[in-house]
């Protein structure tokens, strides 16, 4: 190599953004007992209908349920309905279910699942990831479902502040959040 050559590849170094390595020296930082409800809104019905968990949840019990998908074959045939139909269900007091997916799509399943709305459980869509990026519960589903999605999860809380977490190890499963092992 000329020194011409190495100059004009010194400039041309010297002149390039820094770039960062993407390597982790840590863990993620999940969600943890005693960590407040995010306070962050997600929506209800319609995009205007904002709900926002940790004011909802501020006072007495409640139990927030993530899932990755509305309509997936495990949401919609095992996971939901061991809540819905759970003899405890009304003694966790103000119980949510949480999606990645927009507000209209949220409704449909609700209406599908739980036609006559008699169990109580408000769905809400969280349609920018936000809140379960609050929560360090996404995971890179773009091979499933086209981008990020929320890990499988349920959360009991008291007065603002989560108390239980159950999260499944592999993103996707029923065995660690179902309702059996939090109601």
């Amino acid at each position: 190599m000329t020194s011409s050559s190495r100059r004009s590849l010194a400039r041309f170094v010297a002149s390039s953004p820094v770039r960062s390595r993407t390597f982790r020296t840590t863990s993620p930082a999940l969600v943890a007992v005693n960590d407040p409800v995010p306070d962050l809104d997600l929506v209800e019905d319609s995009p205007g209908n904002k709900v926002n968990l940790s004011k909802e949840l501020a006072q007495g019990q409640g139990l927030i349920i993530g899932v990755p998908a509305a309509f997936s074959p495990s949401c919609s045939a095992n996971h939901l309905p061991g809540y819905i139909n759970h003899p405890k269900l009304k003694d966790a007091g103000r119980v949510f279910v949480v999606s990645v997916n927009d507000p209209f799509v949220m409704k449909a399943w609700s209406s599908t699942l739980d036609p006559a709305g008699q169990s109580g459980i408000r769905f809400l869509g969280d349609p920018s990831a936000a809140f379960n990026s609050a929560l360090d519960l996404l995971f890179d589903s773009a091979a499933i479902f086209g981008n990020n999605r929320s890990k499988r999860y349920a959360l009991l809380t008291q007065d603002g502040k989560i108390t239980k977490l159950a999260i499944e190890p592999d993103n996707t499963g029923v065995d660690v959040s179902k309702a059996d092992n939090l109601l």
